[in-house]
Protein backbone atom coordinates (compact mmCIF):
# COMPACT_ATOMS: atom_id res chain seq x y z
CA UNK A 1 0.00 0.00 0.00
CA UNK A 2 1.30 3.46 -0.81
CA UNK A 3 1.35 6.08 1.90
CA UNK A 4 0.79 9.27 -0.08
CA UNK A 5 -1.72 10.43 2.51
CA UNK A 6 1.13 10.94 4.91
CA UNK A 7 3.16 13.09 2.49
CA UNK A 8 1.42 16.34 3.36
CA UNK A 9 2.41 15.74 6.97
CA UNK A 10 6.02 14.83 6.35
CA UNK A 11 7.15 18.15 7.75
CA UNK A 12 6.64 16.93 11.32
CA UNK A 13 9.50 17.87 13.62
CA UNK A 14 12.28 15.47 14.45
CA UNK A 15 11.13 15.55 18.04
CA UNK A 16 7.69 14.37 16.98
CA UNK A 17 9.19 11.63 14.88
CA UNK A 18 11.20 10.51 17.87
CA UNK A 19 7.99 10.39 19.90
CA UNK A 20 6.42 8.01 17.40
CA UNK A 21 9.52 5.89 17.46
CA UNK A 22 9.21 5.63 21.23
CA UNK A 23 5.52 4.73 20.95
CA UNK A 24 6.22 2.01 18.42
CA UNK A 25 9.15 0.66 20.45
CA UNK A 26 6.96 0.44 23.57
CA UNK A 27 3.95 -1.12 21.93
CA UNK A 28 5.05 -4.66 22.81
CA UNK A 29 3.07 -7.68 21.68
CA UNK A 30 -0.35 -7.70 20.07
CA UNK A 31 -1.61 -5.93 17.02
CA UNK A 32 0.93 -3.14 17.23
CA UNK A 33 4.06 -5.24 17.47
CA UNK A 34 4.65 -5.28 13.72
CA UNK A 35 4.91 -1.51 13.45
CA UNK A 36 7.72 0.93 14.01
CA UNK A 37 8.63 4.44 12.99
CA UNK A 38 9.58 4.52 9.34
CA UNK A 39 9.27 0.75 9.09
CA UNK A 40 9.59 0.02 5.39
CA UNK A 41 6.11 0.67 4.08
CA UNK A 42 6.09 4.44 4.50
CA UNK A 43 6.95 7.45 6.55
CA UNK A 44 6.24 7.77 10.23
CA UNK A 45 3.99 10.60 11.35
CA UNK A 46 3.53 12.00 14.85
CA UNK A 47 0.23 11.08 16.58
CA UNK A 48 -0.74 14.72 17.09
CA UNK A 49 -0.60 15.17 13.32
CA UNK A 50 -2.95 12.26 12.66
CA UNK A 51 -6.73 12.25 12.80
CA UNK A 52 -8.44 8.90 13.33
CA UNK A 53 -12.06 8.49 12.27
CA UNK A 54 -13.94 6.02 14.50
CA UNK A 55 -17.31 4.83 13.16
CA UNK A 56 -19.49 2.92 15.63
CA UNK A 57 -22.87 1.38 14.72
CA UNK A 58 -25.18 2.56 17.49
CA UNK A 59 -25.69 4.07 20.92
CA UNK A 60 -28.74 1.90 21.61
CA UNK A 61 -26.46 -0.82 23.05
CA UNK A 62 -24.32 -0.02 26.06
CA UNK A 63 -21.69 -2.34 24.61
CA UNK A 64 -21.09 -0.06 21.60
CA UNK A 65 -21.06 3.06 23.77
CA UNK A 66 -18.33 1.42 25.86
CA UNK A 67 -16.39 0.45 22.72
CA UNK A 68 -16.54 3.96 21.31
CA UNK A 69 -15.45 5.57 24.55
CA UNK A 70 -12.63 3.04 25.06
CA UNK A 71 -11.22 3.51 21.55
CA UNK A 72 -11.48 7.30 21.74
CA UNK A 73 -9.90 7.61 25.18
CA UNK A 74 -7.01 5.28 24.36
CA UNK A 75 -6.30 6.99 21.05
CA UNK A 76 -6.36 10.42 22.69
CA UNK A 77 -4.08 9.18 25.46
CA UNK A 78 -1.62 8.14 22.73
CA UNK A 79 -1.79 11.65 21.26
CA UNK A 80 -4.10 11.13 18.26
CA UNK A 81 -6.94 13.43 17.23
CA UNK A 82 -10.20 11.47 17.16
CA UNK A 83 -13.49 11.90 15.28
CA UNK A 84 -15.94 9.47 16.94
CA UNK A 85 -19.39 9.01 15.37
CA UNK A 86 -22.35 6.73 16.20
CA UNK A 87 -24.81 5.88 13.40
CA UNK A 88 -27.96 4.85 15.35
CA UNK A 89 -28.15 1.57 13.44
CA UNK A 90 -28.91 3.47 10.22
CA UNK A 91 -26.82 2.45 7.21
CA UNK A 92 -27.13 5.72 5.23
CA UNK A 93 -26.10 7.63 8.37
CA UNK A 94 -22.96 5.53 8.76
CA UNK A 95 -22.14 5.93 5.08
CA UNK A 96 -22.48 9.70 5.39
CA UNK A 97 -20.41 9.80 8.56
CA UNK A 98 -17.53 7.94 6.92
CA UNK A 99 -17.75 10.18 3.85
CA UNK A 100 -17.46 13.18 6.15
CA UNK A 101 -14.51 11.68 8.04
CA UNK A 102 -12.65 11.32 4.74
CA UNK A 103 -13.59 14.83 3.63
CA UNK A 104 -12.49 16.32 6.95
CA UNK A 105 -9.08 14.72 6.68
CA UNK A 106 -9.11 11.53 8.71
CA UNK A 107 -5.87 9.65 8.07
CA UNK A 108 -6.89 6.26 9.48
CA UNK A 109 -10.38 4.76 9.83
CA UNK A 110 -11.60 2.38 12.54
CA UNK A 111 -14.99 1.04 11.44
CA UNK A 112 -17.54 -1.12 13.25
CA UNK A 113 -20.05 -1.57 10.46
CA UNK A 114 -23.82 -1.85 10.71
CA UNK A 115 -24.02 -3.87 7.50
CA UNK A 116 -20.72 -5.43 6.51
CA UNK A 117 -21.56 -5.20 2.81
CA UNK A 118 -22.80 -1.60 2.63
CA UNK A 119 -19.60 0.46 2.77
CA UNK A 120 -17.80 -0.39 -0.46
CA UNK A 121 -18.13 3.10 -1.95
CA UNK A 122 -16.86 4.81 1.18
CA UNK A 123 -13.95 2.44 1.60
CA UNK A 124 -12.95 2.81 -2.03
CA UNK A 125 -12.82 6.58 -1.49
CA UNK A 126 -10.62 5.99 1.54
CA UNK A 127 -8.34 3.62 -0.35
CA UNK A 128 -8.00 6.15 -3.16
CA UNK A 129 -6.46 8.49 -0.59
CA UNK A 130 -4.30 5.71 0.93
CA UNK A 131 -6.23 5.76 4.21
CA UNK A 132 -5.73 2.51 6.16
CA UNK A 133 -8.99 0.86 7.21
CA UNK A 134 -9.25 -1.16 10.42
CA UNK A 135 -12.38 -3.27 10.69
CA UNK A 136 -13.49 -3.27 14.32
CA UNK A 137 -15.18 -6.41 15.69
CA UNK A 138 -17.54 -6.74 12.70
CA UNK A 139 -15.82 -7.82 9.50
CA UNK A 140 -16.46 -5.61 6.47
CA UNK A 141 -17.30 -7.83 3.51
CA UNK A 142 -17.14 -7.69 -0.28
CA UNK A 143 -14.25 -5.27 -0.65
CA UNK A 144 -10.48 -5.37 -1.03
CA UNK A 145 -10.27 -2.16 0.93
CA UNK A 146 -9.98 -3.58 4.43
CA UNK A 147 -6.44 -3.61 5.78
CA UNK A 148 -6.80 -5.18 9.22
CA UNK A 149 -9.41 -6.72 11.51
CA UNK A 150 -9.50 -6.66 15.31
CA UNK A 151 -12.06 -8.90 16.98
CA UNK A 152 -12.69 -11.71 19.40
CA UNK A 153 -12.57 -15.36 18.41
CA UNK A 154 -16.16 -15.27 17.22
CA UNK A 155 -16.50 -18.97 16.47
CA UNK A 156 -15.40 -19.70 20.02
CA UNK A 157 -17.90 -17.14 21.34
CA UNK A 158 -20.61 -19.28 19.73
CA UNK A 159 -19.10 -22.39 21.28
CA UNK A 160 -19.19 -20.66 24.67
CA UNK A 161 -22.82 -19.60 24.22
CA UNK A 162 -23.87 -23.17 23.48
CA UNK A 163 -21.66 -24.55 26.26
CA UNK A 164 -23.28 -22.22 28.79
CA UNK A 165 -26.70 -23.43 27.64
CA UNK A 166 -25.69 -27.07 28.03
CA UNK A 167 -24.03 -26.42 31.38
CA UNK A 168 -27.09 -24.65 32.71
CA UNK A 169 -29.26 -27.63 31.76
CA UNK A 170 -26.77 -30.03 33.37
CA UNK A 171 -25.82 -31.68 30.09
CA UNK A 172 -22.20 -30.49 30.10
CA UNK A 173 -19.67 -29.56 32.74
CA UNK A 174 -17.83 -26.25 32.95
CA UNK A 175 -15.23 -27.48 30.46
CA UNK A 176 -17.93 -28.38 27.96
CA UNK A 177 -17.63 -32.13 28.44
CA UNK A 178 -20.83 -34.14 28.29
CA UNK A 179 -22.21 -35.33 31.62
CA UNK A 180 -24.12 -38.52 32.38
CA UNK A 181 -27.45 -36.67 32.63
CA UNK A 182 -30.11 -38.18 30.40
CA UNK A 183 -33.49 -37.03 29.19
CA UNK A 184 -35.15 -35.08 26.42
CA UNK A 185 -35.13 -31.29 26.50
CA UNK A 186 -36.96 -28.65 24.49
CA UNK A 187 -34.85 -25.76 23.23
CA UNK A 188 -35.29 -22.86 20.86
CA UNK A 189 -32.59 -21.05 18.91
CA UNK A 190 -32.00 -17.35 18.29
CA UNK A 191 -29.33 -15.85 16.02
CA UNK A 192 -28.06 -12.32 15.52
CA UNK A 193 -28.62 -9.98 12.61
CA UNK A 194 -28.15 -11.80 9.30
CA UNK A 195 -26.24 -8.84 7.81
CA UNK A 196 -23.63 -8.97 10.58
CA UNK A 197 -20.77 -11.28 9.65
CA UNK A 198 -20.16 -12.13 13.31
CA UNK A 199 -23.66 -13.57 13.65
CA UNK A 200 -22.69 -16.38 11.27
CA UNK A 201 -19.57 -17.25 13.27
CA UNK A 202 -21.54 -17.24 16.54
CA UNK A 203 -24.19 -19.46 14.98
CA UNK A 204 -21.73 -21.96 13.51
CA UNK A 205 -19.80 -22.28 16.78
CA UNK A 206 -23.01 -22.79 18.71
CA UNK A 207 -24.59 -25.23 16.27
CA UNK A 208 -21.41 -27.31 15.98
CA UNK A 209 -21.47 -27.61 19.77
CA UNK A 210 -25.18 -28.48 20.00
CA UNK A 211 -25.20 -30.86 17.02
CA UNK A 212 -24.43 -34.11 18.91
CA UNK A 213 -27.27 -33.39 21.34
CA UNK A 214 -29.66 -32.54 18.52
CA UNK A 215 -28.63 -35.56 16.48
CA UNK A 216 -29.25 -38.07 19.30
CA UNK A 217 -32.55 -36.49 20.34
CA UNK A 218 -31.41 -35.17 23.70
CA UNK A 219 -32.36 -31.71 22.45
CA UNK A 220 -35.44 -31.00 20.37
CA UNK A 221 -36.29 -27.73 18.66
CA UNK A 222 -40.07 -28.02 18.66
CA UNK A 223 -40.51 -25.14 16.21
CA UNK A 224 -38.21 -26.83 13.72
CA UNK A 225 -36.49 -23.49 13.18
CA UNK A 226 -32.88 -24.64 13.00
CA UNK A 227 -31.59 -22.49 10.13
CA UNK A 228 -29.93 -19.15 10.78
CA UNK A 229 -32.34 -17.47 8.37
CA UNK A 230 -35.23 -18.65 10.57
CA UNK A 231 -33.57 -17.74 13.85
CA UNK A 232 -32.05 -14.39 12.83
CA UNK A 233 -32.91 -11.19 14.71
CA UNK A 234 -32.58 -8.10 12.52
CA UNK A 235 -30.32 -5.45 14.07
CA UNK A 236 -30.10 -7.63 17.18
CA UNK A 237 -33.42 -6.08 18.25
CA UNK A 238 -34.76 -6.81 21.72
CA UNK A 239 -38.29 -6.02 20.54
CA UNK A 240 -38.06 -8.36 17.57
CA UNK A 241 -36.71 -11.13 19.80
CA UNK A 242 -39.62 -10.67 22.21
CA UNK A 243 -42.12 -10.80 19.36
CA UNK A 244 -40.60 -13.95 17.87
CA UNK A 245 -40.51 -15.64 21.28
CA UNK A 246 -44.18 -14.79 21.81
CA UNK A 247 -44.99 -16.36 18.44
CA UNK A 248 -43.00 -19.50 19.28
CA UNK A 249 -44.79 -19.90 22.62
CA UNK A 250 -48.19 -19.53 20.98
CA UNK A 251 -47.51 -21.81 18.02
CA UNK A 252 -45.42 -24.58 19.59
CA UNK A 253 -45.75 -24.50 23.39
CA UNK A 254 -49.52 -24.30 23.94
CA UNK A 255 -49.35 -20.67 24.93
CA UNK A 256 -47.01 -21.43 27.81
CA UNK A 257 -48.31 -24.83 28.97
CA UNK A 258 -45.48 -26.88 27.44
CA UNK A 259 -42.06 -26.73 29.07
CA UNK A 260 -39.09 -25.00 27.43
CA UNK A 261 -35.80 -26.07 28.95
CA UNK A 262 -33.31 -23.81 27.22
CA UNK A 263 -32.91 -21.00 24.72
CA UNK A 264 -29.79 -20.16 22.77
CA UNK A 265 -29.48 -16.37 22.68
CA UNK A 266 -26.51 -14.63 21.04
CA UNK A 267 -26.86 -11.22 22.74
CA UNK A 268 -28.04 -9.87 26.08
CA UNK A 269 -30.59 -7.49 24.54
CA UNK A 270 -32.14 -10.44 22.70
CA UNK A 271 -32.07 -12.41 25.96
CA UNK A 272 -34.01 -9.69 27.78
CA UNK A 273 -36.67 -9.67 25.06
CA UNK A 274 -36.96 -13.45 25.33
CA UNK A 275 -37.24 -13.26 29.13
CA UNK A 276 -40.03 -10.69 28.90
CA UNK A 277 -42.01 -12.90 26.53
CA UNK A 278 -41.53 -15.97 28.71
CA UNK A 279 -42.45 -14.20 31.94
CA UNK A 280 -45.58 -12.74 30.34
CA UNK A 281 -46.55 -16.25 29.22
CA UNK A 282 -46.34 -17.61 32.76
CA UNK A 283 -42.94 -19.27 32.76
CA UNK A 284 -41.95 -17.50 35.97
CA UNK A 285 -39.67 -14.65 36.91
CA UNK A 286 -36.53 -16.67 37.71
CA UNK A 287 -34.88 -19.92 36.66
CA UNK A 288 -35.89 -21.44 39.99
CA UNK A 289 -39.51 -20.40 39.34
CA UNK A 290 -39.60 -21.96 35.87
CA UNK A 291 -37.72 -19.82 33.37
CA UNK A 292 -35.59 -21.84 30.94
CA UNK A 293 -31.81 -21.60 30.80
CA UNK A 294 -30.94 -18.61 28.59
CA UNK A 295 -27.51 -17.66 27.24
CA UNK A 296 -26.33 -14.22 26.13
CA UNK A 297 -23.39 -12.09 25.06
CA UNK A 298 -21.67 -8.78 25.86
CA UNK A 299 -22.08 -8.76 29.66
CA UNK A 300 -24.41 -5.77 29.55
CA UNK A 301 -24.97 -4.49 33.05
CA UNK A 302 -28.75 -5.03 32.95
CA UNK A 303 -28.20 -8.69 32.07
CA UNK A 304 -25.39 -9.12 34.58
CA UNK A 305 -27.90 -8.11 37.26
CA UNK A 306 -30.37 -10.62 35.82
CA UNK A 307 -27.70 -13.32 36.09
CA UNK A 308 -26.94 -12.27 39.65
CA UNK A 309 -30.67 -12.42 40.41
CA UNK A 310 -31.09 -15.91 38.90
CA UNK A 311 -33.12 -14.78 35.88
CA UNK A 312 -30.71 -15.11 32.93
CA UNK A 313 -28.24 -17.98 33.24
CA UNK A 314 -25.13 -16.72 31.45
CA UNK A 315 -23.51 -14.19 29.16
CA UNK A 316 -20.23 -13.98 27.25
CA UNK A 317 -17.81 -11.30 28.44
CA UNK A 318 -15.80 -9.67 25.68
CA UNK A 319 -13.62 -7.07 27.38
CA UNK A 320 -14.00 -4.04 25.11
CA UNK A 321 -11.01 -2.39 26.76
CA UNK A 322 -8.75 -5.10 25.32
CA UNK A 323 -10.38 -4.85 21.91
CA UNK A 324 -9.92 -1.08 21.93
CA UNK A 325 -6.27 -1.56 22.87
CA UNK A 326 -5.68 -3.78 19.85
CA UNK A 327 -7.35 -1.25 17.57
CA UNK A 328 -5.11 1.48 18.98
CA UNK A 329 -2.02 -0.70 18.52
CA UNK A 330 -2.99 -1.19 14.88
CA UNK A 331 -3.39 2.58 14.47
CA UNK A 332 0.05 3.10 15.99
CA UNK A 333 1.57 0.63 13.55
CA UNK A 334 0.10 2.42 10.54
CA UNK A 335 1.14 5.79 11.95
CA UNK A 336 4.64 4.41 12.36
CA UNK A 337 4.78 3.44 8.70
CA UNK A 338 4.44 -0.28 9.34
CA UNK A 339 1.84 -3.03 9.40
CA UNK A 340 0.01 -4.39 12.44
CA UNK A 341 0.88 -7.87 13.62
CA UNK A 342 -1.85 -10.47 13.04
CA UNK A 343 -2.36 -13.69 14.98
CA UNK A 344 -4.79 -15.08 12.38
CA UNK A 345 -4.24 -14.90 8.62
CA UNK A 346 -6.58 -17.68 7.50
CA UNK A 347 -10.05 -17.42 9.08
CA UNK A 348 -11.64 -14.17 7.99
CA UNK A 349 -12.35 -14.23 4.27
CA UNK A 350 -14.58 -11.29 3.37
CA UNK A 351 -15.36 -12.54 -0.13
CA UNK A 352 -12.59 -10.52 -1.74
CA UNK A 353 -9.59 -11.28 0.46
CA UNK A 354 -8.53 -12.98 3.66
CA UNK A 355 -8.18 -10.08 6.06
CA UNK A 356 -5.25 -10.28 8.49
CA UNK A 357 -6.73 -10.32 11.97
CA UNK A 358 -5.99 -10.09 15.66
CA UNK A 359 -8.28 -12.32 17.76
CA UNK A 360 -8.96 -11.97 21.48
CA UNK A 361 -10.35 -14.45 23.99
CA UNK A 362 -13.71 -14.19 25.77
CA UNK A 363 -15.16 -15.63 29.00
CA UNK A 364 -18.42 -17.25 30.11
CA UNK A 365 -20.03 -15.30 32.95
CA UNK A 366 -22.40 -17.04 35.36
CA UNK A 367 -23.60 -16.00 38.80
CA UNK A 368 -20.63 -17.55 40.63
CA UNK A 369 -17.91 -15.68 38.69
CA UNK A 370 -19.41 -12.20 38.29
CA UNK A 371 -17.10 -10.86 40.96
CA UNK A 372 -13.91 -12.48 39.71
CA UNK A 373 -14.45 -11.64 36.02
CA UNK A 374 -16.27 -8.31 36.08
CA UNK A 375 -15.83 -6.64 39.47
CA UNK A 376 -12.24 -7.58 40.27
CA UNK A 377 -11.19 -6.48 36.77
CA UNK A 378 -12.92 -3.12 37.44
CA UNK A 379 -15.18 -3.50 34.41
CA UNK A 380 -18.12 -2.92 36.76
CA UNK A 381 -18.38 -2.15 40.45
CA UNK A 382 -20.33 -4.33 42.86
CA UNK A 383 -22.77 -1.44 43.30
CA UNK A 384 -23.38 -1.26 39.53
CA UNK A 385 -24.08 -5.00 39.38
CA UNK A 386 -26.56 -4.70 42.24
CA UNK A 387 -28.29 -1.71 40.62
CA UNK A 388 -28.22 -3.09 37.08
CA UNK A 389 -26.89 0.15 35.66
CA UNK A 390 -23.60 1.97 35.39
CA UNK A 391 -22.90 5.29 37.06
Amino acid sequence: MAWNNWTRKAAATMGSLALVGALAACSGGGAGAGGGAGAGEGESTAPEDIQVGVAMPTETSERWIADGEAVKSQLEAAGFEVDLQFANDDIPTQQQQIDQMITKGSDILVVASIDGTALSTQLQAAADQDIPIISYDRLINGTENVDFYVTFDNYNVGVQQATSLLTGMGLADEEGKRTSKEGKFNVELFAGSIDDNNAHFFWKGAMDTLKPYLDDGTLTVKSGQTKIEQAATLRWSQEEAQSRMEDLITAHYQGGKTKIDGILSPFDGISRGIITALSNAGYGKTIEAGLPIISGQDAEIASVKLIDDGVQYATIFKDTRKLATQAVEAVKSYAGGGEPEANDTETYDNGKKVVPSYLLDSDIVVKDNITSLLVDSEYYTAEEVKAGQTK
